[in-house]
């Protein structure tokens, strides 16, 4: 696995995807002009079920099956924010028998690409990527943590305002967290008219669960050591 840079402050998109893939509950497979909701991922993610390879350099045989698939997930925020959309995740590729959702045995798919939809546009990544992307521990983890943050801590919520940078415009509503990686927190910050995101980076990037912890504990510590930004909320 290709080491993450500890200089980086967000996911790349292949760490976005690979996150996806292993934190989804469910998913769409589209094959044989049949849509099939898949709800039976708890535990496994897709990557389970679904094993990819890369495409074949021979021709295949003329008997042999080669069925198109097509794989939809999306990454919806655990936190009850605005639009809580975060991205969709689309893989293609080919089966070389039916897609049977009931089966305990992983399926193998040669991988077509995979497509990583956001607010920032739609981003390509390469199954050589995924392959070498180390998953971020706090993946399978997010939601429980987040709402874990803001249901038992809601009061610390505002006391992380004090690092955005710039400081949060007049009338703002609420800051609610509403993404959670080995780089940092996220804050949704909703206002009368919408909402922007920003990031507030650890001081190191996680890469053991254990130290998720202490890294919110440094940003806490940060913003208690920070001037306190005046008329923030609405």
């Amino acid at each position: 696995m290709r080491p993450f840079s500890s200089r980086a402050v967000q996911p790349t998109p292949a760490e976005r995807v690979r996150s996806i893939l292993a934190a989804a509950r469910s998913m769409t497979v589209l094959t044989d002009g049949v849509s099939t909701e898949v709800h039976h991922l708890d535990g496994t993610g897709v990557m389970g079920h679904i094993h990819l390879h890369e495409p074949s350099e021979t021709a295949p045989a003329p008997s042999a099956v080669r069925i198109p698939i097509r794989l939809e997930l999306t990454d919806i925020a655990p936190t009850p924010v605005r639009d809580r959309l975060r991205a969709r995740v689309t893989l293609t590729g080919l089966l070389a028998a039916p897609y049977d959702a009931e089966s305990t045995e992983s399926t193998c798919m040669e991988f077509g690409q995979a497509v990583l939809e956001d607010g920032t546009g739609r981003t390509f990544v390469s199954l050589d990527a995924l392959q070498a992307t180390t998953l971020d521990p706090l993946a399978t983890c997010e939601a429980g943590m987040l709402t874990h943050l803001l249901d038992g801590h809601g009061e610390l919520v505002p006391l992380l305002l004090r690092l955005v940078r710039p400081q949060p415009r007049r009338g703002l509503l609420r800051a609610v967290p509403v993404a959670l990686d080995r780089y940092g927190v996220t804050l949704r910050l909703e206002y009368p008219d919408g909402y922007e995101d920003v990031r507030l980076p650890f001081a190191t990037p996680v890469t053991d669960i254990d130290h998720a912890g202490s890294r919110i504990h440094g940003l806490l510590t940060a913003a208690r050591r920070a001037s306190h930004p005046n008329r923030l909320l609405a």
